[in-house]
């Protein structure tokens, strides 16, 4: 098939950047699109021309280093499905295809598709440490956990950090990869000793970092390529609420004492 790319690119996080029509003739359906894209580079370089700046790991869905929006929808928009996991079969002849790279203020592109994420690594190192007793490992039963927390901790900890919650936000809120981070280990017993101030840190953390607020409207797990449900949220707003509460200093009684 032959299809017509109109690719984000930029040179730098200083230089604004532009749409540039790539033609990408004999695109076999059984590619990737990541591979589409790197049979276009190969044509660039050998025309002298700068080849197309993405990220990528992988390639298998797991790392969550590649993504980028495809007519306008992150990832594809495919259920379930990374950039790299997308294959060119969904396409037909003669598409136009417009690739672009997150947009949010919390992820300044730095090159062509490449976007710094680097602001969910600080949410993450804000929640700090787990506490864990040194020594020999504990018998696998020394700890029960009910198979309805150890679901949902699981289904929060498949977040990758890809950034499609962002980029997917008309608020470019980071609420779903915050609340996924939080909550996986709110549900188990290693979570609970630091649980209140790691909400605390972590959601303050996000803030700072100049996400926008979330109000529900749920593009984020629609677009998530794990699937990480909305329920997240709720579950890390009623840690940073309880935790916040409790943080307030005491209410001095006139007359009393």
């Amino acid at each position: 098939m032959n299809l017509t790319l109109h690719v984000w690119r930029q040179k730098d996080v200083a230089t604004p950047g532009k749409m540039v029509r790539y033609d990408a003739p004999n695109v076999n359906e059984h590619m990737s699109f990541l591979e589409m894209l790197d049979v276009v580079n190969e044509g660039l370089i050998l025309r002298g021309e700068e080849p197309i700046a993405f990220e990528h790991d992988c390639r298998e869905g797991i790392c969550g280093s590649c993504g980028f929006m495809i007519n306008g929808i992150a990832h594809g928009g495919f259920k379930n499905t990374t950039v790299c996991q997308l294959h060119m079969r969904h396409f037909a002849d003669g598409d136009e295809v417009y690739i672009e790279p997150w947009r949010a203020t919390a992820f300044p592109v730095m090159k062509d598709l490449i976007v710094d994420r680097s602001a969910f690594d600080r949410i993450i190192a804000s929640g700090g440490y787990v506490s864990v007793s040194t020594g020999s490992a504990p018998d696998g039963n020394a700890l029960p956990i009910r198979k309805q927390d150890s679901d949902l901790a699981m289904d929060a900890a498949a977040c990758i950090g890809c950034g499609a919650c962002v980029a997917s936000c008309p608020n470019a809120a980071a609420a779903l990869f915050t609340g996924a981070k939080i909550s996986h280990l709110a549900h188990l017993p290693q979570g609970q000793p630091e649980r209140k101030e790691r909400s605390l840190r972590m959601v303050r953390q996000m803030n700072a970092e100049l996400f926008g607020n979330c109000t529900n409207i749920g593009e984020c797990e629609a677009t998530c390529p794990k699937g990480i449900p909305i329920e997240v949220i709720a579950s890390m707003n009623g840690d940073f609420l309880a935790a916040s509460w409790q943080e307030r200093p005491p209410v001095e009684i006139a007359g009393a004492g």
